[in-house]
């Protein structure tokens, strides 16, 4: 079983102790565990009509993490409910130079529009430009081109903006609770990654308005294994805590078995992305967690359906302009047990 997996986890205190992680397997299939739009109210939304043909080709890296394959499980679950899309997966390979090579290939073979989640988004840049030069539009999904020339839309995530709910949020609890001086805990996911120097900026700016700030941060990778080891050092480097943030749901399981081996129970936890096992375990109650950010892989289904409306030409219907913007940005929502029913239908 792969790390993907580990996103069935069962969060409860039963189903993690002594170390034990217990998982149960998600399935790779595209259109399960998946967040698409399957309005087909024509009167509503004059889009939703069959139109013109479009062949999107998407790649995106290999499912080694919960977060990228729901990437790719929306991507294929929301082109197979347009009847006039043609979806084309290419594989994105080991590393950004074999991605660059196969969509060199596929640039060739001239394809409507390109979603492209890249291995790495400087890496990728050129073979943007050279889609575009090409007339093909690009869609950058997450991972930023920095060359505003190498995509038409660029769709991605508010990294900063994690920061700033999941600081909100603690901000929020701990002054309820009237705690003047909080002992603060923070494990970011990879730190030479600007996407988690963002999610730290934006933290630390929301916890400075209520003047609080972290008192130990722990670095892990984005996996269960270093969650639980990040986890495992801070605690016992702080023998009383009373927040804590973790960036990333899936190195989260790892976060709360680490609580559970040492019987901490003392703090509220913040975990982030929104996945499925994670609002299920805020929905019970019975560990530390007690909200996620959002950072929704639902973001692959919005680029499929509007790299539709490029490639035949239509702007969104809600809107004024006649095409879809040049950048979107999702907002990160904070998920608790009060709306977790909202947000259920999103959880990956």
């Amino acid at each position: 079983m792969n790390d993907l997996s580990r996103r069935r986890i069962l969060f409860g205190s039963a189903a993690i102790g002594a170390g034990a992680v217990l998982t149960a397997c998600t399935s790779n299939n595209a259109g399960e565990n998946t967040q698409i739009n399957t309005n087909k109210d024509t009167e509503a939304n004059p889009n939703a009509a069959p139109g013109e043909k479009v062949v999107i080709a998407f790649s995106a890296p290999a499912a080694d993490h919960g977060w990228v394959a729901a990437i790719t499980n929306n991507a294929k679950a929301q082109a197979a409910a347009y009847s006039d899309v043609e979806f084309k997966s290419v594989e994105a390979g080991a590393d950004a130079a074999a991605q660059r090579a196969a969509l060199s290939t596929l640039i060739s073979q001239k394809p409507s529009v390109i979603v492209l989640l890249p291995h790495d988004g400087k890496e990728l840049n050129a073979v943007g430009l050279e889609a575009m030069r090409a007339g093909i539009p690009v869609v950058n999904l997450d991972r930023a081109f920095p060359d505003r020339g190498a995509y038409r839309l660029q769709i991605k995530g508010d990294n900063f903006g994690m920061g700033l709910a999941a600081g909100t949020y603690i901000g929020e609890q701990l002054k309820a609770k009237n705690i003047s001086n909080p002992i603060i805990g923070e494990i970011p996911g990879i730190d030479s990654l600007e996407l988690t120097q963002q999610r730290s900026a934006g933290f630390k700016e929301a916890l400075g308005v209520y003047g609080f700030k972290v008192a130990n941060r722990r670095p892990a990778e984005f996996t269960a294994d270093t969650g639980q080891r990040a986890a495992t050092e801070l605690l016992q480097a702080l023998p009383k805590i009373d927040a804590l943030w973790n960036h990333d749901d899936d190195q989260g399981i790892g976060v709360l078995a680490a609580a559970n081996q040492s019987n901490r129970k003392e703090f509220l936890m913040v975990g982030g992305a929104g996945s499925k096992a994670a609002i299920d375990a805020i929905v019970a109650d019975n560990t530390v967690l007690k909200a996620t950010v959002t950072y929704s892989p639902s973001m692959a289904s919005s680029a499929i359906s509007l790299a539709r409306l490029i490639g035949q030409k239509k702007g969104l219907s809600d809107l004024v302009e006649l095409e879809v913007p040049k950048e979107i940005t999702l907002a990160s929502e904070t998920i608790t047990k009060e709306n977790a029913a909202q947000y259920a239908k999103l959880g990956f």
